[in-house]
């Protein structure tokens, strides 16, 4: 298996997902920014970067930096191996929305 078998994947199944996302996947070149993840999705307003390696595959540094920057910025980031992984990311995106509505209505 390569990184883009598990990419190709992790695309199959958010565009399963219907109108809840829209995702690209964004491919590193000299007009890029390096440390960006794989695919960079918005998920029922949530915004999602999900960096897809390889088991064993490492961060570079600016890839960890990248993360940490959208963790800290609201977003939701991080380093995925399978579908398997993605679904307990948009677990955890659905409960931060969740929170989120649940404060509103405590307002």
């Amino acid at each position: 298996m390569l990184e883009r078998d598990i990419v190709t994947a992790i695309r199959k199944y958010l565009a399963s997902l219907g109108s809840d996302v829209f995702f690209w996947k964004e491919h590193g070149s000299v007009y890029g920014t390096n440390g960006v993840p794989d695919i960079i999705c918005c998920y029922k307003g949530r915004f999602l970067g999900l960096e897809c390696k390889l088991p064993g595959g490492r961060l570079t540094k600016i890839q960890k930096r990248t993360i940490e920057k959208i963790n800290r910025a609201g977003g939701v980031a991080c380093r995925v191996e399978s579908v398997e992984d993605v679904k307990r990311v948009i677990e955890r995106a659905d409960l931060k929305v969740i929170e989120r509505a649940d404060l509103k209505a405590r307002e």
